[in-house]
């Protein structure tokens, strides 16, 4: 498999033999308000531009997954620049109506049990956040991609660390596991996504496996940085199983 991070949540996952575009942000940098209540009011969101063109993005997309709907996730760019007949993949029927109101034409909910060409993908749980902000931060979902010629992949999504998260990884024992780790924050309620001492119990859950920290640094309510990460990692001595992708770097594995 190869994993692309392009910008944000949005990656480019290359598995036995497809290509999975995955929560499209494709706006140019600066083209929506910040999230309000949050740091850096004086930036507009994305904070910085695609590392390469959306048309080399889109190129060969065998299918979309979109976790959930947040416009830093699935944004009136990627609306426009994706084809309207092109396999898209939502979490729920609310949101398969909502894709499909934008015109796309083959949306389907991810299962537990879905198959995509011969590639298992099983919808999994997330909560993005914790206690009274996940009323409005809403549901959100993970997936991992199993394929006998393939390693274990667990995209986990917008979640913090919890035990739906060990559970996961208890039962399909990933290989390759990539978390939204930015630690965003609004001023109250603490972190939506995971920081840095979520992806430390990611590690003591699956100490085998390659982690890739990806939403980092591309909007506006961002409390983690790629540096704190990797120092961090290296003062817990697990820096080898702990990727900190630049915007456009790619993994092989």
């Amino acid at each position: 498999m190869n994993i692309q991070q392009i910008r944000n949540a949005t990656i480019v996952v290359d598995y036995a033999g497809k290509k999975f575009l995955i929560d499209p942000m494709l706006a140019e940098k600066g083209a929506y308000p910040p999230f309000p209540n949050a740091p850096r009011q004086d930036q507009n969101n994305p904070l910085v531009e695609l590392p390469t063109s959306i048309d080399q993005i889109i190129k060969d997309i065998d299918a979309v997954i979109v976790t959930h709907l947040h416009y830093d996730h699935w944004d009136e760019a990627a609306k426009e620049a994706l084809p309207k007949e092109i396999k898209l993949f939502a979490q729920n029927e609310e949101d398969a109506a909502e894709i499909r109101n934008a015109g796309f034409q083959n949306v389907e909910v991810l299962q537990e049990d879905t198959v995509f060409e011969g590639i298992q993908l099983m919808k999994t749980k997330g909560e993005h956040g914790r206690g009274d902000i996940l009323k409005l931060a809403g549901l959100v979902c993970g997936v991992v991609f199993r394929h006998p010629d393939e390693q274990t992949l667990y995209v986990a999504g917008d979640t913090v660390w919890y035990e739906a998260v060990q559970e996961v990884i208890d039962t399909h024992k990933p290989d390759i596991i990539v978390v939204n780790a930015g630690d965003n924050q609004f001023y109250e309620g603490g972190s939506l996504v995971m920081g840095k001492e979520d992806v430390y119990e990611v590690y003591k859950a699956a100490p085998e496996a390659k982690i890739i920290a990806v939403h980092m640094e591309a909007v506006n309510h961002w409390a983690l940085s790629r540096e704190e990460l990797k120092s961090f990692a290296n003062e817990k001595g697990i820096s080898s199983h702990v990727f900190v992708p630049d915007d456009g770097e790619a993994y092989t594995f």
